[in-house]
C-alpha cells in the first residue's frame, strides 16, 4: 500500500459545485469543497481567483478569505491564495477564458490593495512577463516574498529568460493558455521549456494536451521540475451539466472537459488523484514520480513563499491502493477512511 505526503493543488478555481470565485461563498460551502477534495488526496491547496476587474476581485477576494477563516477545513488547508491574472495577455488565443477587457498592465499596487485586509496572503501570482511592467513587478513580488508564475503569455526566450532573472520561477498549466497557430518552434512553450530555473505545472486530463505531448513536455522539463495541478472549477467532482464559474456560464460535457458556449475551455474537471492515475497508465511516470508530482513537487514550488510568510504547515499524509485510489488521508488531526476503489 503506498503511502504519499498529502496532494497540493496549487491552481484549483472550485470544486464539488462550489466556485471559489463566487462572491457570495460561505464558509459551508468552502467546508463542502474542501472535504470533496480531502476524499481525492489533496490536503493543501491554494484558492484560486481568475481575472477581473478590480472591484470584482476585491469582493471575491474578501468572500473568500472570509469563508477561509470561518470555515473547518480552509485554515488547515489553504495557506493562502493564487491570483491567476490580470496581468496577462488579452490577445485571442493568449486570454483563453479569462476576460480580457478586465486585463491591465502590471501594476504592484492592485496585488498590495487586494491583499491588505485579508487574514492569509496571495502567495502565487500568475502573469505574462511581456505586458507593461511585468517585469518590475515580478521583482518585486519575488523579493515580497510570493511565487511569480507564467501563463497566458507571448513571452520569447530572451523575455522568459529576463523574467527568470527578475525572480520567476514557475509555468503556469504550461501547454495552455496559447493561440493553435504559433511558430512550430520560436514559442512560449520552448521558451519555458528551455528555462531551467522554471518548475512546471501541467493539466494531465487528457483534455488539455494530449496524452503524447504531456509526456514529451514532462521528459523535456524533467520530472524534478514537474508538478500536477487540476485548474478544477466548480464542475470538478460534479454531475454532467450547467454550472456559474466567475460570473460565466460553462457547461461540463460528457468527455469529461469544461467549455463556455463558444467551446473555449473553462478550467477543467479533474481531480488531483486521477491526475496521478492518468500519467502512470499513460506511461509517462512511476507511481511514486506520479505522487511526488502532486505533492513534493507544489509544496517545494511554493515553499519559498510559505517560508517568507511565516507559514508553517500540518502535516499531512494519504495512503493509497494499488491501484491509486485513497484508502486513508490526515492532516493534523483531521482523518478520513474511505471504502477500497477499484
Amino acid at each position: 500500500m503506498p503511502v504519499s505526503p498529502g496532494l497540493v493543488d496549487l491552481q484549483v478555481n472550485g470544486f464539488g459545485g462550489v466556485d471559489f470565485n463566487d462572491a457570495a461563498i460561505t464558509a459551508a460551502d468552502l467546508d463542502r469543497a474542501l472535504e470533496a477534495m480531502l476524499a481525492t488526496g489533496v490536503t493543501f491547496c491554494l484558492p484560486t481567483l481568475i481575472t477581473a476587474h478590480q472591484h470584482e476581485l476585491q469582493e471575491r477576494f474578501r468572500a473568500l478569505d472570509a469563508a477561509v477563516s470561518q470555515s473547518r477545513l480552509g485554515k488547515l488547508m489553504c495557506p493562502g491564495y493564487h491570483l491567476e491574472g490580470p496581468f496577462l495577455n488579452p490577445a485571442p488565443g493568449y486570454h483563453g477564458c479569462h476576460p480580457p477587457d478586465a486585463m491591465t498592465a502590471a501594476k504592484l499596487d492592485l496585488v498590495a490593495e487586494l491583499e491588505r485586509d485579508l487574514s492569509r496572503p496571495i502567495l502565487m501570482v500568475t502573469l505574462a512577463p511581456e505586458r507593461e511592467g511585468a517585469l518590475a513587478l515580478t521583482k518585486a513580488l519575488a523579493e515580497a516574498g510570493k511565487i511569480v508564475a507564467i501563463g497566458h503569455s507571448a513571452a520569447d526566450f530572451e523575455v522568459v529568460a529576463a523574467a527568470a532573472d527578475a525572480g520567476l520561477s514557475l509555468s503556469t498549466h504550461l501547454g495552455n493558455g496559447l493561440p493553435q497557430t504559433l511558430h512550430k518552434l520560436a514559442n512560449p512553450v520552448f521558451a519555458q521549456l528551455a528555462e531551467d530555473r522554471l518548475m512546471a505545472c501541467f493539466i494531465a486530463d487528457g483534455i488539455h494536451v494530449h496524452l503524447k505531448a504531456l509526456k514529451a513536455l514532462i521528459r523535456a522539463k524533467g520530472f524534478e521540475r514537474s508538478i500536477l495541478v487540476t485548474d478544477a472549477v466548480v464542475a470538478a467532482a460534479a454531475p454532467v451539466g450547467r454550472y456559474h464559474f466567475a460570473g460565466m456560464a460553462v457547461d461540463l460535457t460528457a468527455d469529461g472537459s469544461v467549455r463556455q458556449s463558444e467551446g473555449l475551455l473553462a478550467g477543467s474537471a479533474l481531480c488531483l488523484d486521477q491526475a496521478v492515475r492518468n500519467v502512470v497508465s499513460w506511461g509517462i511516470a512511476t507511481a511514486d514520480e506520479a505522487l511526488g508530482m502532486a505533492s513534493r513537487h507544489p509544496l517545494a514550488a511554493i515553499r519559498p513563499a510559505l517560508d517568507a510568510h511565516g507559514l508553517a504547515l500540518a502535516e499531512g499524509a494519504v495512503e493509497w491502493s494499488d491501484v491509486l485510489f485513497v484508502e486513508r488521508v490526515r492532516i493534523g488531526t483531521v482523518e478520513r477512511r474511505y471504502e477500497r476503489r477499484h
